[in-house]
């Protein structure tokens, strides 16, 4: 289904005025789209400073967050286990449960290395071993803003992507078209886009050689013996090329598609499901001329007037991490290994199982996440996340009332201002807040309201912030940010 693009504006940085002021929307839109949301108070102090420099401040944390430390398991080889498959589960779970817990702590980075998880894809069901997960998930925080073309170097290298797109069966004797296929219309240049049925045979020759098992889970070396070392021609140009060489001529041949297909899918990810063709071409030339740098692409389009557009706030539709993500940040509500054990567990059910993508092309996204099957099971696993949260944190619903609305007892104003916090650009018709204030109310009798009695410290006022929040999860606006 076609999706129009009506966001205006250029890559000229955004420069808050009359027209486009620099509001609570626009501070959401941006902790929205760079990370996991932001509560309140992030949200305040955003407003006093300048958009220019909150880009820039996201974007150096990002770039110079540090790694998590390393599992005890990282390294180990499939001989260094007791009983190998109930271990391996539980360091895959292990480790996608410290990762949910990085994407709410460390924000950008993490959205990225999902992001790029989704580009180059791999699933731990084909190659199984949890230090390789661990290797191919450190290569993607490690250049999550950084060479593009370098990224494209080491990610078919590692034994993930080796195993997982038959690179390590890829002889001189047997090649096998698999890897060089996706490297071609996933990773770099797009489907059928410059490149033809005999490039890809000729550069799995190219990419011939990595075969080098010593023990099930470890590394995977590259044997000279196995490679093809004929002349290939790729591209029209004709040579004795290898892996190193491959990834030279993607880049110097084929450099304008490159550029045109990565900065489309940054852009349809980050900013709207169809892409602006002006502005995808100059984010392709920042990229070429950066030398391919990643982290100069996203500096130049968050800090861009057309981010910032009015309409280029609520077009995306939510994934499962950041359905659940957002509402724990926005609300800030602290978090425990409970709460990341039940929001890993909600995200697999909703279709996002993390290092299991559904397929080689990854997640479609955007519409597909609220089919007719997952939207009404986002409904149910945000009810049992609104129902834990207010088990274990009451008190944070009423903070969060009481902060977006200076403690007033005015149940119509507090519903309206939980509901445009939550929701980009609010709601359109007056009715739906005028329901949503019945359901806040709950079973207060109404004279508690009428004489001013009832206000944010009552014991049922917890209870009502979650049955709103619960009321406006249904709401297909809750869905977009």
């Amino acid at each position: 289904m076609l999706v129009t693009n009506c966001i205006s504006g250029s890559l000229d940085p955004y420069v808050p005025s009359e027209e486009r002021p620099w509001n609570e929307e626009r501070v959401k839109h941006l902790y929205r789209r760079l990370q996991y949301g932001a509560p309140p108070q992030q949200i305040s102090e955003a407003l006093a400073l300048n958009p220019t420099d909150i880009v820039d401040q996201l974007i150096t944390e990002a770039v110079n967050a540090p790694l998590p430390p390393a599992p005890e398991w990282a390294t180990w080889a499939y001989s260094d286990y007791d009983d190998f498959f109930p271990q391996q589960e539980e360091q895959f779970i292990e480790w996608i449960i410290a990762w949910v817990r990085e994407m709410k702590n460390v924000g950008l980075r993490e959205k990225l290395s999902l992001f790029w998880h989704n580009h180059f894809v791999t699933q731990i069901e084909t190659y199984i071993c949890p230090s390789q997960m661990y290797s191919y998930h450190t290569l993607l925080r490690t250049f999550a803003l950084g060479d593009f073309k370098q990224f494209v170097y080491e990610i078919g290298k590692t034994p993930a992507m080796l195993v997982y797109l038959n690179g390590v069966e890829n002889t001189n004797e047997q090649p096998n078209e698999n890897y060089a296929r996706e490297l071609f219309e996933l990773f770099t240049l797009g489907r059928d886009n410059g490149y033809t049925q005999e490039d890809i045979e000729e550069a799995a020759r190219a990419l011939t050689g990595w075969v080098g098992y010593t023990d099930y889970c470890t590394g995977i070396d590259f044997v000279p013996l196995a490679h093809d070392s004929g002349e290939k021609t790729i591209f029209g140009q004709t040579g004795n090329w290898n892996y190193d060489d491959l990834n030279e001529l993607i880049f110097s041949q084929r450099g304008e598609e490159v550029a045109r297909f990565i900065c489309t899918k940054i852009y349809t990810y980050f900013v709207h499901p169809e892409a602006n063709e002006l502005i995808i071409e100059g984010l392709a030339q920042t990229f070429r001329d950066s030398n391919w740098s990643i982290e100069a692409v996203l500096r130049q389009l968050f800090k861009s007037e057309h981010f910032f557009d009015d309409y280029a706030i609520g077009t995306l539709i939510k994934s499962p991490s950041d359905y659940f993500l957002q509402t724990v940040n926005t609300a800030d509500f602290p978090v425990n290994d409970e709460l990341m054990q039940a929001i890993t567990y909600y995200t697999f059910i909703l279709g996002q199982e993390l290092f299991n993508p559904i397929d080689v092309a990854g997640w479609p996204g955007n519409r597909t996440w609220i089919d007719s099957t997952y939207l009404t099971v986002r409904w149910e696993t945000n009810d049992g996340l609104l129902y834990y949260l207010y088990q274990n944190s009451p008190e944070v619903f009423v903070t969060l009332a009481i902060v977006l609305t200076q403690d007033s007892n005015n149940p119509e104003f507090i519903t309206r201002k939980i509901i445009d916090y939550f929701i980009p650009h609010g709601l359109n018709e007056e009715s739906l807040y005028d329901n949503a204030t019945a359901v806040f109310k709950a079973d207060v009798p109404q004279n508690y309201y009428d004489n001013g009695q009832w206000n944010l410290s009552w014991e049922t006022a917890a209870a009502q912030v979650a049955l709103l929040l619960q009321y406006i999860s249904r709401f297909p606006e809750f869905q977009l940010y």
